[in-house]
């Protein structure tokens, strides 16, 4: 081997082992779509703080009332009734449940309302996911889904929250 070829080689694995330890994201957002045709937009923004990552959901569109907000398996928001979602993302293989309150889903994050005119808001900071790690607790690559009804926690496996009226791929910013 040249001389040029050992150092061209020593350059690449350089290059590769800094591209191994590239600082994980700190921000990622999902851009929600109306599916099953609603007419539900809006943002959910994440953000890694410290050991938590919070996460900010602003909607409209909605009927005024209560919605469940899941995060799904999948990141694919194809499917007109984002079915193509999945289940709920359930890393620890857990019953479907109440956020914070063991068993629980990972992807259960609860419910939010509407307003008369159809906006909602909620915003929660959770320490059992993470962002851009690659862990089995990474939210990036997930869906979020909002559901046409409220999660009454307890039917298995999905709390009878209803269709989907969006959907969401969560993606680093």
């Amino acid at each position: 081997m040249t001389k040029t070829m050992v150092g061209a080689l020593l350059v690449t694995v350089a290059f590769l082992a800094g591209s191994a330890h590239a600082k994980a994201p700190t921000k990622a957002a999902a851009d929600l779509q109306s599916k099953s045709g609603s007419s539900v937009t809006g943002t959910a923004t994440f953000t890694k703080q410290g050991g938590k990552v919070s996460m900010t959901v602003k909607l409209k569109g909605l009927t005024p009332g209560t919605h469940a907000i899941h995060l799904h398996d999948k990141g694919d928001c194809s499917a007109p009734d984002a079915a193509s979602a999945g289940g709920h993302w359930n890393p620890t293989s857990e019953d479907h449940g109440k956020w914070g309150h063991s068993p629980y889903h990972r992807g259960d994050i609860g419910n939010l309302v509407a307003d008369a005119k159809g906006n909602a808001t909620l915003t929660i900071a959770s320490d059992v996911w993470t962002l851009g790690d690659g862990a089995t607790t990474d939210v990036l690559g997930h869906a979020v889904v909002v559901h046409a009804k409220e999660d009454d926690f307890t039917t298995q496996p999905t709390g009878n929250a209803g269709g989907r009226v969006a959907c969401g791929v969560i993606k680093a910013k």
